[in-house]
C-alpha cells in the first residue's frame, strides 16, 4: 500500500483479494502496510495483478519463496517481536537466559537472580522436558510452569518455556510470556497450526535434520493461521560430526536474516551441548547478525537433572555477558 493509504483503501483490498480466494494477511510496517494474499497455486493470481487500480496501492509484487508470509519481501525492514516488554529483532540483543529445566523453587529462583543480575532480559526454564529417554527426568510440568512464572515475576523478567503438546497450549500460556516449539516438534503440524491460532510469541527452534526452507515452511504455518508473532532458533543440526552434540550452524543465521523478516536468535548451549564451547559460539553468533541468544544457565550445572555439561555457572554467564557487549557494539547492536 502507499505510505498514505488509509482504512478504507486496506479494506477494499482486503474485499477484492477475497472475492479472488485468497486470504489476505494485513502487514503493518514501520513506514507502510502490506496486503499478503496467499491461496493455492491454481488461484486466480493474473487477477491480482489489477489490484493496482485500487486506491492506496502502491504496487503487486509476486513473492517467489514458498514460504510468503515468512519472505523478506513482505516486510523488507525486518519484524521486531514484543514479549512482555522486550522487543526481540530491534538493534539491541536480546539474552533468555535460565536452566535447561526447571528443579525446584530454589534452584529456579537462584537461576533468575543471577540471570538478572548479569544483564539477562528474558528467564527460560523447562517444564515439559522432551527426552530421548522414557526414564529421564521429564520435568516438573504444571509445578515447574508455576515456580517459573512467579520467579519472572519477582524479577521482571518475561519468561519462556517448550510447549509439546496441543492440549497444554491453554494452560502453558496463563504462565508464560513466550512459548518455545523444541527441535523435535518442528515439524509437527498440527502443534504449529494451533499455536498460530493464538497471538502469543512463539519461538521456534530448528529441527535436528530440517532444511533451512522446511525450517521457514514450518513458521509459515504459525504465520498462515494468524499468528505473526514468531521467532526462529538456530540450534544446531545432525551431522556426521560426533565431537560435538550437534553442529551449530552459523551460516543459516544471516542467510535467514536474507530470506526472511522474522527475528533469528541462536542457542550455542544444544548447539554444541560443551559448556566451555557456549561463550565462543555466542560471540560468533552476535556477529553473525543474531538478534538474540538462549543461553542454559544452572546454579550447580553438575547437579543438574539435564543436561549439565552444557549449562553455565552463574560466574561464567556473567563473564559472557560482559565480552559480549563490545561485540554486539562492533556490529552496531547493543546489550
Amino acid at each position: 500500500m502507499k505510505s498514505h493509504a488509509n482504512e478504507d483503501d486496506i479494506e477494499a483490498v482486503v474485499r477484492k483479494v477475497e472475492q479472488l480466494d485468497y486470504h489476505a494477511h494485513i502487514i503493518r510496517g514501520i513506514e507502510r502496510t502490506v496486503v499478503a494474499c496467499v491461496g493455492e497455486e491454481r488461484g486466480e493470481s493474473h487477477q491480482l495483478q489489477h489490484l493496482e487500480s485500487l486506491s492506496g496501492v502502491e504496487r503487486v509484487m509476486p513473492v517467489v519463496r514458498a514460504f510468503k508470509l515468512a519472505s523478506r519481501e513482505v516486510r523488507p525492514e525486518g519484524s521486531r517481536i514484543d514479549v512482555g516488554g522486550v522487543t526481540i529483532g530491534g538493534k539491541q540483543i536480546t539474552v533468555m537466559a535460565g536452566p535447561c529445566a526447571i528443579e525446584s523453587a530454589e534452584q529456579i529462583e537462584n537461576a533468575a537472580v543471577a540471570v538478572k543480575r548479569a544483564g539477562a532480559h528474558m528467564l527460560r526454564g523447562g517444564a515439559f522436558k522432551p527426552r530421548t529417554s522414557p526414564y529421564a527426568f521429564q520435568g516438573m510440568e504444571n509445578a515447574g510452569l508455576e515456580l517459573l512464572e512467579q520467579a519472572g515475576r519477582r524479577h521482571k523478567l518475561p519468561v519462556v518455556t517448550e510447549i509439546m503438546d496441543p492440549h497444554d497450549i491453554d494452560e502453558v500460556i496463563e504462565h508464560a510470556d513466550m512459548l518455545q516449539v523444541g527441535a523435535r516438534n518442528a515439524q509437527n503440524f498440527s502443534l504449529l497450526r494451533r499455536l498460530g491460532k493464538t497471538k502469543k510469541p512463539i519461538l521456534l527452534k530448528r529441527g535436528m535434520s530440517t532444511r533451512i526452507e522446511e525450517f521457514l515452511m514450518a513458521a509459515e504455518y504459525i504465520l498462515s493461521e494468524g499468528n505473526p508473532n514468531v521467532v526462529l532458533c538456530e540450534r544446531g543440526i545432525r551431522t556426521f560430526e560426533t565431537a560435538t552434540r550437534n553442529t551449530l550452524d552459523l551460516n543459516a543465521v544471516p542467510l535467514m536474516k536474507e530470506w526472511t523478516h522474522l527475528p533469528v536468535v541462536v542457542d550455542p548451549s544444544h548447539g554444541t551441548g560443551i559448556w566451555s564451547l557456549v561463550t565462543p559460539m555466542a560471540l560468533a553468533a552476535v556477529a553473525a547478525g543474531a538478534d538474540g541468544l538462549l543461553i542454559e544457565v544452572h546454579p550447580n550445572p553438575s547437579a543438574a537433572l539435564s543436561d549439565g555439561p552444557q549449562q553455565l555457572k552463574p560466574s561464567r554467564f556473567a563473564d559472557l555477558m560482559a565480552i559480549l557487549k563490545p561485540v554486539a557494539e562492533a556490529v552496531g547492536r547493543t546489550l
